[in-house]
């Protein structure tokens, strides 16, 4: 399976694959960007523990903030 697949279909049910959002941040396989993807669409699919997911999206979109600053 490509990651582009994986990454798909992770996408489509986060919580197939991960017992818990926490465990979509310690996924090496995935970038920031990306993480941030999967645990949107967790929050979207998934009405219990948004506030859990919501800070998680946070810390995942000030890293990025950073990083994006870092860079210029």
């Amino acid at each position: 399976m490509t990651k582009k697949k994986l990454f798909d279909d992770i996408r489509q049910n986060p919580a197939r694959i991960y017992r818990s959002a926490g465990d979509v941040l310690r996924d090496r396989r995935f970038d920031d960007r990306e993480r941030l993807q999967i645990l949107q669409a967790w929050r979207d699919a998934d009405p219990t523990g948004k506030d859990e997911i919501a800070m998680m999206i946070a810390e995942l979109e000030n890293r990025l903030h950073i990083s994006g600053h870092a860079a210029e």
